[in-house]
């Protein structure tokens, strides 16, 4: 019997949604800070046959925490104490912000989706750089002898700054935040940050992107994979553009996807009236999973084997995760499911995984 969801109508279901994501998070990092921390690690971590190398990076496991859950780098040895094998902080900008104004994250439960218009709520480049660093110390004091989780890094556009600035923007992160990431990927895809989405079109894309290749490289004294996240909303052929820009620009991988606009078409459950009444915000969750599973096919489709695709978007169970890989991801993430599932989430997938992964006739993705 799974006591999670019991546990979460109870004690969660009725707080304000935001306020529930701050005591849970602070309850994880208590976890670390009491020591109870280790025996998850040692109940959670990933098999050592389930590592992989992906973009010349050693993953503990396939499977990892979407950006938006840590926007700040202030958990990340914590919550991979719970078994994810990479940790994708952020949306973190080049200047601090306090996002947009309350109420702006909400639970349709009823679809296991979120509706958030957060606005990239973050303290800044400066203040997180020296959390990823101790991060970094303490994941490989943890993790000595086995592959450690991975760190990714995503970044977006501070809202006061102008699009035209954008570059500018993108290259003040990236010069403070790159020799602390693993990876690092550029979001240009949420719904949130006013006119954000417009720079996926190729034509502003393309600065962008080049620039904070250049300045990674730069400033990390190395090369550092470098992915973009784009949004499930873009037109079939525009997906395939951005898929060629980032070949054409020589960057390492694509996220499919990040959340959408849409509300039609998805399904959903949840009462109408009360769906428009939340307003705007980009929709995560269960209801998104054909749509990213669809521009995942798309992308993989046309780039073939010479992009790495990190695949997000309504994964809920092993199964979900196995869809993705056999679909063509290279690596998968979730976050909404987490805040419905629980602490075993990440766990309960990697085990599914590795069952998965000794069945006959299942195709195994590369490496």
């Amino acid at each position: 019997m799974r006591l999670y969801p019991m546990f979460f109508r109870l004690a969660f279901s009725g707080m304000d949604p935001e306020r529930a994501h701050r005591l849970g998070f602070l309850g994880i990092r208590l976890c670390r800070s009491l020591g109870v921390s280790a025996v998850l690690r040692r109940l959670c971590r990933p098999g050592r046959d389930q590592a992989v190398e992906v973009m010349g990076l050693r993953f503990p496991s396939r499977f990892g925490l979407a950006a938006g859950f840590d926007k700040g780098a202030q958990g990340i040895p914590a919550l991979a104490d719970l078994g994810f094998g990479h940790v994708e902080i952020g949306t973190v900008t080049a200047q601090a912000q306090p996002g947009n104004p309350q109420p702006r994250l909400f639970r349709l439960v009823q679809d296991r989706a979120v509706i958030n218009r957060m606005g990239f709520n973050n303290d800044g480049a400066a203040a997180v750089a020296p959390r990823l660093a101790q991060a970094r110390r303490e994941l490989d004091a943890d993790w000595s002898g086995r592959a450690r989780p991975v760190i990714g890094v995503n970044i977006g556009k501070t809202k006061a700054v102008a699009l035209e600035d954008a570059v500018a923007d993108y290259r003040a992160s990236t010069r403070q935040l790159a020799p602390l990431a693993d990876y690092m990927m550029v979001n240009v895809s949420s719904p949130n940050t006013p006119g954000l989405r417009e720079l996926q079109a190729v034509e502003s894309l393309r600065p962008i992107l080049a620039a904070v290749r250049e300045e990674s490289e730069a400033a990390a004294g190395r090369r550092i994979p470098l992915l973009v996240k784009i949004a499930p909303d873009l037109a079939d052929d525009d997906v395939r553009a951005v898929a060629d820009l980032a070949l054409e620009l020589g960057l390492d991988g694509i996220a499919t996807t990040n959340t959408t606009i849409a509300r039609d078409g998805l399904g959903l459950r949840t009462d109408p009236g009360a769906v428009a009444k939340i307003g705007a915000g980009g929709l995560s969750g269960a209801p998104l999973a054909p749509r990213a599973e669809e521009v995942l096919r798309i992308v993989r489709a046309h780039v073939g084997d010479r992009l790495t695709i990190i695949a997000a978007g309504g994964v809920a169970s092993a199964e979900d995760a196995r869809r993705r890989l056999e679909a063509g991801a290279d690596l998968v993430q979730g976050y909404t499911a987490f805040l419905y599932e629980g602490p075993f989430y990440a766990a309960r997938i990697v085990r599914g995984l590795r069952r998965g992964s000794r069945r006959p006739g299942l195709r195994a993705r590369r490496g």
